[in-house]
């Protein structure tokens, strides 16, 4: 897949998972821009359909005494919190928002753990999240459809608060690699989520691309933070990774763990990437390699992204989120 690294319009970075039901979508999402298209798609991914919608009752998730309705769970300045009793009290703008602020809650899970279009909060210090905040406010770093504006309406105070309690939430293994030369046809429906096309089950070939799905669809349609995500990288991706992440590339880019730390799980303020999503270091290598990603941490990563290829990255997302993120 040829990268059009000429594009400089930035599709969302830690987007939300919004209106996953699609009944609530012109009450919340309408008033936010949609990010522009940019390549690689499976990446980068815009919304291309819809589920149906669901019934209005009152909806529950395994192991919660909660219930909430469809219009609820898709209230993205009240998110719902299926298991309060496995967190500490959260802050006020974790779980509601106001103005442009969304409740960070509602995009990120009550776990930290976030969707495939979002960022996974754990294992990182409040002293990185609160540097990207702050990077997400004077627009250094871009996400025009969420971050930028959501930054611009959340204090210093608040964010602080919201890193120190991110920041304390447990490291988790939320997301699957398999290795397949066949996937499941998908879409991108609600949230710019991949979901198995309801029309089509048959297979295609996976091509370079990470395909990304719940492991329980229904699940991540009511943001249950417990269910997970499985991702199909192509067969060798995973150790064509390791071979580039431990070695270098014979001078392509670095080792990974010079900085990340052994195990890839962190290293003070310079963050894990073991166990993240796959789309989401996807996207990250490539706006520090098109420059859609400034900041702090920005300069350290230039020389290594200079020379990754398409291939490249795809590998080394598949292999990262291989790992243990504990």
């Amino acid at each position: 897949m040829k990268t059009r690294l000429s594009l400089l319009v930035i599709a969302v970075v830690a987007a939300t998972s919004v209106g996953l039901h699609s009944q609530q979508q012109g009450v919340q999402s309408s008033a936010l821009p949609s990010p522009a298209a940019r390549e690689p798609q499976w990446a980068f991914p815009i919304q291309a359909g819809s589920l149906p919608p669901e019934s209005p009752e009152p909806k529950s998730v395994e192991g919660s005494t909660k219930k909430y309705t469809p219009k609820e769970i898709d209230d993205l300045m009240n998110p719902p919190d299926w298991f309060p009793e496995a967190h500490k009290p959260a802050p006020s703008i974790v779980v509601k928002g106001h103005g442009s602020a969304l409740a960070c809650g509602s995009c990120h899970l009550m776990s930290g753990l976030g969707h495939p279009e979002s960022a996974d909060l754990t294992g990182y210090t409040a002293a990185y999240i609160v540097q990207q905040m702050q990077d997400f406010k004077t627009g250094v770093r871009k996400d025009y459809a969420r971050m930028n504006g959501i930054a611009k309406d959340v204090s210093d105070e608040e964010s602080r608060q919201a890193a120190e309690w991110f920041a304390s939430l447990p490291r988790q293994k939320f997301v699957r690699i398999v290795e397949a030369a066949m996937v499941p046809k998908t879409f991108v429906g609600q949230g710019r989520m991949r979901f198995l096309d309801p029309k089509d089950k048959g297979m295609e070939p996976i091509g370079n691309r990470i395909i990304t799905v719940p492991e329980d669809q229904e699940k991540a349609r009511l943001r249950d933070p417990r269910s997970g995500f499985v991702s199909y990288v192509p067969p060798g991706s995973v150790a064509r990774g390791k071979a580039l992440a431990e070695t270098g590339g014979g001078g392509k880019t670095v080792a990974c763990n010079i900085c990340h730390g052994e195990g890839m799980k962190g290293l003070g303020n310079i963050p894990r990437l073991a166990g993240v999503h796959p789309i989401y270091l996807a996207r990250q290598l490539y706006l520090f390699k098109d420059g859609g990603r400034n900041g702090v941490d920005a300069a350290l990563m230039k020389a290594p992204v200079a020379k990754l290829t398409d291939e490249d990255i795809l590998n080394l997302s598949a292999y990262l989120a291989s790992l243990s993120p504990q």
